[in-house]
């Protein structure tokens, strides 16, 4: 059965691994709590995100002016790349607790 061909995939992934080996990088398995954990964040980062979604399209809703609409526009994507590098910190500090 190791005798049969390996998909681009899995070539890939190998090579991944050995550079990442090379350069001193250890793969650990997460914990059952940290994948808990991550999982938490990550609902509670999509219900904040759905949430202020909600509230703009409410607020752009009764707006006329287009530049009233582009500068909700933009706070909107301001607030939802906070979230996001918000919610990739917390999931960075929780993976590299051991």
């Amino acid at each position: 059965m190791s005798d049969a061909p390996k998909s681009a995939v899995e070539l890939a992934m190998e090579r991944l691994r050995k550079q990442d080996s090379e350069a001193g990088i250890h793969e650990t398995p997460l914990t059952d709590a940290q994948r808990a954990a991550i999982a938490d964040v990550r609902s509670t980062y999509e219900a904040h995100a759905a949430e202020r979604r909600i509230m703009h399209r409410s607020t752009v809703a009764g707006l006329f002016e287009p530049e009233a609409i582009a500068e909700r526009d933009l706070e909107l994507r301001r607030d939802l790349d906070r979230f996001e590098r918000e919610r990739d910190e917390k999931i960075k500090r929780i993976r590299e607790t051991a």
